[in-house]
């Protein structure tokens, strides 16, 4: 339909008045999504490196003396972490749990969930005694849905940005 009250020289305003407003607006409607994405994944490494780690510092010394037999795992720290990050892929997760005894790293976090760690106690003796400190380190790549927008990309890690969060807490009994 021509419109009458636009002159020759006026018509197509419209389409490219769009195409300058419209293509920005999308780019940051979407940069926003990413954003919180970006934010949520953040925030829920955290929480889980959290919870494993309160996990830990609960389940200390006198949960390993009898009758008690509720002394905690490698396994079972590891796989609170990975139940309580929803969202999050274990293979892509690299955990160190930290202890006055030593360090045990998770390369990635699904590999310390095996028969050869299950009987593992952590923090091992002196190091499970009441005020001493238990360390989760997490490490996880996120790769932004940005980067396929930017053209010539080839193989370079554009929008990939490593988070990572620890928490440390003392055991408590």
């Amino acid at each position: 339909m021509i419109m009458p009250w636009l002159s020759d020289r006026e018509r197509g305003w419209t389409s490219i008045e769009f195409t300058l407003v419209g293509i920005p607006m999308m780019f940051i409607l979407v940069s926003t999504f990413e954003v919180v994405r970006g934010m949520w994944t953040y925030h829920t490494l955290a929480y889980s490196v959290k919870e494993g780690t309160r996990y830990a510092s609960v389940h200390g010394y006198t949960c390993t003396q009898a009758p008690n037999t509720c002394a905690v795992t490698v396994a079972q720290v590891v796989q609170k972490v990975i139940d309580s990050g929803a969202g999050l892929i274990s293979d892509q997760l690299n955990l160190t749990l930290v202890s006055n005894t030593g360090s045990i790293s998770c390369r990635p976090a699904s590999t310390c969930i095996s028969p050869t760690l299950d009987n593992t106690v952590w923090p091992q003796a002196p190091g499970n005694t009441a005020g001493s400190p238990v360390e989760i380190h997490a490490n996880y790549p996120f790769q932004s849905a940005l980067s396929m927008i930017r053209p010539g990309a080839g193989s370079a890690n554009f929008g990939l940005v490593n988070f990572t969060a620890s928490s440390r807490e003392a055991v408590q009994y």
